[in-house]
C-alpha cells in the first residue's frame, strides 16, 4: 500500500477526482485529496484557472503542499493540471516523497526548490499529444523526464482531463490506461 497525496485540477475537487481516487483505494492504497477551492467546482476550465489566479498560483501550492504534515515518509505525490503545483513543490522539497505523478501538467525544475529534482524520486507523467492546455507543459515534461529519467506517457487525441471521468474531455480508454500505469508505478513505490 502506498500513501498517495492526490492534487485536484482546476475544476475543483469534483466527483470525477473523487472517483479515481476510489480507484486507487480500491487497489489498497490510502489517498488523501485536499479541497484546494474550499468546495468550489466548475463546469469549465477556464473559469476554475481565473479563479485559481485570483487567489494566486503560489498561493495554490503552498497551501497545497501544507496538507502534506502529518503524512508519512514514503508518500506519493500527485495531482491533476493545476495539481501538479503544488505536487511537484513537494516533490522537489519534501523529504520523505518517494514519487511523483502528474497528469496532464507539468512546471519547470526552477519553479520550486533548487531547481533541480531530487535523487529517489521517481517521475510519472501523463499527457494527450494534442492537448491545447499542454503546449507548454509537454515540451517541460520531455526535458524533465529525459533529465531525471521518468516515464513520460503521451496518449493520443487533445483532451485535457481525460483521465477525470466527470469531465467532458473524459476518455475511458486512455483513463484505463492512465490508471494501470498510475497502480503499477504506485505498487512500486510499496
Amino acid at each position: 500500500m502506498s500513501d498517495v497525496l492526490l492534487f485536484h485540477h482546476a475544476l475543483g475537487l469534483t466527483d470525477g477526482v473523487v472517483a479515481f481516487a476510489d480507484e486507487l483505494r480500491s487497489a489498497g492504497h490510502t489517498v488523501t485529496t485536499p479541497d484546494l477551492f474550499d468546495g468550489t467546482t466548475f463546469d469549465d476550465v477556464n473559469d476554475g484557472v481565473a479563479h485559481a489566479g485570483e487567489l494566486g498560483f503560489g498561493t495554490i501550492a503552498e497551501s497545497g503542499a501544507a496538507h502534506a504534515d502529518g503524512l508519512g515518509d514514503r508518500l506519493v505525490v500527485a495531482g491533476f493540471s493545476l495539481g501538479v503545483m503544488p505536487a511537484q513543490l513537494l516533490a522537489q522539497t519534501r523529504p520523505g516523497v518517494v514519487g511523483a505523478i502528474f497528469y496532464h501538467g507539468a512546471a519547470p525544475l526552477e519553479a520550486f526548490g533548487d531547481g533541480t529534482w531530487p535523487t529517489g524520486v521517481a517521475l510519472q507523467y501523463h499527457f494527450c499529444e494534442d492537448d491545447p492546455w499542454a503546449e507548454e507543459d509537454l515540451p517541460a515534461a520531455r526535458e524533465i523526464a529525459g533529465a531525471v529519467g521518468g516515464d513520460l506517457f503521451v496518449y493520443p487525441g487533445s483532451g485535457h482531463l481525460v483521465a477525470d471521468p466527470g469531465s467532458p474531455d473524459h476518455d475511458p480508454l486512455i483513463a484505463a490506461r492512465i490508471l494501470e500505469r498510475t497502480l503499477t508505478f504506485l505498487d512500486a513505490r510499496r
